[in-house]
């Protein structure tokens, strides 16, 4: 069926179609179906012996929504993503016609019916997810599968390498790749700009052929990701080839893993787990390590935090560590994964212009620079280092480019490299904090015995983090720590009043610090 596309400026994060209820009757199509949109001509191609649109005969799949009143029969509606998929115009034609469910469909049922499943078919999900042929239903279908169901070791290399062969990877002409991941769920924890900065300081120090080329994530469940927090100051957003000329040049880099094609199915995962509020181990081991081997990575540090409000309990973090390991020798790669207390969060600031604060500190060795931050992320530093050169001497050159400058010297390179400011009075002015704040003080004398993770990062989430730079959680007082009456705990910071007024409530309900 030939239909006009009708543009509604929506944007929905995959490709949709709307039709008028009387079109999808003679289609015989019903809501959440696909369709199969193919590009025709527009306009100008009609007017023209050639045609104009070089998207000519290209199609994509679309799931179907419903509408009358805002439709003429001939008319379809689509979404942003199915516009730029097809370079269509308004008042362009498409040729519309019902969709067959993609085979992988009988694999996700296959799967939650506790089947295993093979690498063909593991592949042949994450390929339809990659390419949108995939409802968040089904999708949905599959997390929940995995979920609850679990995967044997085999599952886990079959998704992993998937994941890899559907997106892109990188090749680096150096003997040592290296990388290292933090399993999130501790508020705070910015340790990679500093391990970054250290590492790369380390390999010029020592001549060593080596590079880190660290890509990051953006906030999933925490206050901030490291890419919201590197954003600040410098752009994260580049092309493989720039990406390869930042890395050259600096042996390291902080940018974005969104745009670059690794791993693509990744994030498409992750937001439906977010969603459903269900995540899989073997999921996320698959997830990190198709990332890092995607990236070219040869030899990989796994931070995976426990504790009572961290992601993971002691028993977990183990299991993550035996399968992380297992993986890593069937691909080849080096690993060490460290198991770290988690139980509350690490530094001062949680939110994006806080925690960069706290990494600028250690970085310049300020009096007033958290310390558990530095003691974080010298010994990640040290043990990825050490996975190269003999422990010792890791964990003396890393404290070196730390305390010599060389390691800050190394971080505003990166960020001018970056096409960022490295000027004092750039980052200063940068680092603002929101205009409106509120201090939270002791009602009570005692020791502060737990700091919750969850709800911290839950509160700075209502406060606007991580969208909200200036936004978030300065703590105080850690646990351990001593409290007098009327002492500063923290203090909530917000760049509009209303979202300060939302946190204040909410800190009623969730109250994060307990103290005895």
């Amino acid at each position: 069926m030939l239909l006009r596309v009708k543009q509604l400026n929506l944007s929905a994060g995959r490709p949709i179609a709307v039709l008028h209820r009387d079109t999808a009757k003679k289609l015989k199509i019903h809501v959440d179906e696909r369709v199969e949109i193919k590009c025709g001509k527009c306009e100008k191609c009609s007017l023209s012996s050639k045609p104009h649109c070089k998207h000519l005969g290209k199609k994509i799949i679309a799931v179907v929504d419903l509408a009358k009143g805002l439709l003429k029969e001939n008319e379809i509606a689509v979404s942003q993503e199915v516009v730029e998929t097809l370079g269509v115009e308004r008042n362009a034609l498409v040729h519309v016609e019902p969709a067959q469910k993609p085979l992988s469909t009988s694999y996700i049922t296959k799967k939650i019916l506790k089947h295993t499943l093979s690498y063909t078919e593991i592949h042949s999900i994450i390929s339809d997810i990659v390419n949108e042929e995939l409802t968040e239903v089904e999708i949905a279908y599959f997390v929940a599968a995995v979920g609850l169901n679990d995967m044997n070791l085999n599952e886990v290399i079959s998704l992993t390498r998937a994941m890899i062969k559907v997106g892109k990877e990188m090749k680096w002409n150096h003997k040592y790749v290296l990388d290292k991941h933090c399993c999130s769920g501790v508020a705070g924890n910015r340790t990679t700009p500093i391990v970054v900065s250290v590492i790369a300081s380390a390999i010029d120090h020592l001549k060593l052929d080596a590079v880190i080329p660290k890509t990051s994530s953006r906030a999933i469940t925490s206050a901030a990701g490291t890419a919201d927090v590197v954003e600040i100051l410098a752009p994260i957003e580049f092309t493989r080839q720039e990406l390869r000329k930042i890395v050259e040049k600096n042996k390291g880099c902080l940018v974005w893993n969104g745009i670059l094609g690794i791993a693509p199915a990744d994030d498409k995962i992750i937001q439906i787990e977010r969603l459903i509020q269900l995540e899989s181990h073997e999921q996320l081991v698959a997830s990190v390590l198709a990332k890092k081997i995607a990236m070219g990575s040869t030899h990989v540090l796994i931070d995976i935090p426990y504790g009572k409000t961290a992601k993971f309990t002691k028993k977990a973090a183990k299991h993550i560590k035996s399968l992380v390991e297992k993986v890593c020798a069937h691909f080849h790669v080096k690993v060490k994964c460290l198991i770290t207390n988690g139980n509350q969060p690490i530094g001062n600031g949680m939110g994006p212009a806080l925690e960069m604060r706290d990494l600028i500190a250690v970085l310049t060795r300020n009096k007033h620079r958290p310390l558990d931050l530095e003691k974080k992320a010298l010994l990640l530093a040290s043990e990825l280092l050490s996975l190269i050169i003999p422990k010792k001497e890791a964990e003396e050159v890393c404290r070196l480019m730390l305390d010599s400058g060389m390691a800050y010297a190394k971080f505003k390179d990166i960020i001018h490299s970056q096409e960022g400011s490295v000027r004092e009075s750039d980052i200063a002015k940068k680092l603002q904090l929101g205009k409106f704040s509120e201090l939270i003080k002791s009602h009570k004398v005692g020791r502060i015995v737990e700091i919750d993770n969850k709800k911290i990062a839950r509160i700075a989430y209502i406060l606007g983090c991580p969208s909200d730079k200036g936004a978030g959680i300065y703590i105080h007082k850690h646990s351990g720590e001593k409290v007098f009456y009327n002492e500063p705990l923290f203090t909530l910071y917000a760049e509009n009043k209303e979202k300060l007024e939302h946190a204040m409530g909410v800190l009623k309900q969730i109250w994060p610090m307990e103290i005895l």
